[in-house]
């Protein structure tokens, strides 16, 4: 009769399935299996498998949870003279590393990650197991792995489509007037360091059943989150900016929101000057888009359990502005995470 953990064992070299786990300011949500609770994955720790990796999402300049070096069923049982060893993304052994922290119970965590921190971290536990009759040692070898990526929130901007009727479409006073309103917009929204960009205008003639034909101003733009001052602000933040950023932009996004449903009130006392131009009444609609910074996207096959984040372009593909995918090189390059290009 065996004991210290003598139940049968996965191959290490068993093929590798994905599982996931998100941190976010030090909390993880996971896509749970069956075997780990919301209590253990609350308690900011992340159980190993021997049959699959683990993927796990860090947010940049956070804490990793604890890599535990074992699974969550080997971690009810008793082990007898355990023995860990962590190898890093670089090949190199992670014991003493300023950057990590390592408990004596096998337990990894990955300090103010980074983006360069990304990549596979492997654990091999080895432990005995011992025959109660004849105290014959036998001695178990376990491997884990866990691929540890960096990701950031998303930078959130508005896009912003709003109608106007108007006399002729070849007026001066329409230009006049959308430049008017996007100076107008602009100064109501510069305190949070965001600005409008993109803006434009079209005109044309619309048929209706009850009005025969009128004329409408097709106005668009976008509520852009980086406007003048906007690095300042960040600098005097000790960690990565979007949560800043976008809490800003979505109170820059809700002022607009507020002047439109006024507009009648603004109209009146702002635009006097041409009584021709009128809102249309419920035109006003707001649609979110995102971006991510260079070097980072989106991949809903890839990275199914963080699809809503911008996670960090693996070996082999880069991101050089603010979309919302990777791309493939077309050739060798890009050997690291976060490439914003292929060279």
């Amino acid at each position: 009769m065996a004991g210290g953990g003598g139940r049968p064992r996965c191959p290490p070299g068993a093929l590798l399935a994905v599982a996931a786990v998100v941190v976010a300011a030090g909390w993880a949500r996971a896509e749970l299996k069956e075997e780990q609770s919301i209590d253990l994955i609350g308690k900011n720790e992340v159980y190993g498998d021997t049959r699959h990796e683990v993927n796990v999402y860090v947010k940049v300049f956070t804490n990793s949870p604890f890599l535990v070096c074992m699974d969550l069923a080997l971690s009810q049982e008793r082990i007898i003279d355990p023995n860990y060893l962590w190898i890093g993304p670089d090949g190199r052994d992670l014991q003493g590393q300023e950057y990590v922290t390592l408990t004596e119970t096998g337990k990894l965590m990955v300090m103010g990650f980074r983006v360069s921190m990304s990549g596979a971290y492997l654990c091999t536990l080895s432990h005995k197991v011992i025959e109660t009759s004849t105290q014959e040692e036998t001695e178990i070898v376990e491997a884990y792995k866990f691929m540890v990526y960096a990701y950031r929130e998303a930078d959130h901007a508005y896009h912003v489509s709003v109608r106007f009727t108007t006399t002729r479409c070849r007026l001066k006073t329409n230009g006049l007037f959308v430049e008017k309103l996007n100076k107008i917009l602009n100064s109501t929204i510069s305190h949070l360091t965001c600005h409008i960009t993109d803006f434009s205008y079209k005109c044309y003639p619309i048929r209706t059943p009850k009005n025969g034909l009128q004329y409408e101003l097709f106005v668009n733009f976008l509520v852009n989150p980086f406007g003048p001052g906007w690095e300042e602000v960040c600098h005097t933040i000790p960690y990565d900016c979007e949560d800043v950023t976008n809490r800003r932009v979505r109170q820059a996004a809700e002022r607009i929101g507020k002047f439109f449903h006024q507009l009648k009130h603004v109209l009146k006392n702002e635009f006097h000057a041409v009584p021709t131009i009128q809102y249309v009444e419920n035109s006003f609609s707001m649609t979110p888009i995102d971006s991510c910074r260079p070097g980072f996207g989106k991949n809903h096959h890839t990275h199914q359990n963080c699809a809503s984040c911008c996670v960090v372009c693996g070996p082999g593909t880069y991101s050089p502005n603010n979309e919302v995918t990777c791309r493939t090189c077309t050739g060798p390059g890009a050997r690291i995470y976060g490439a914003k290009s292929c060279y």
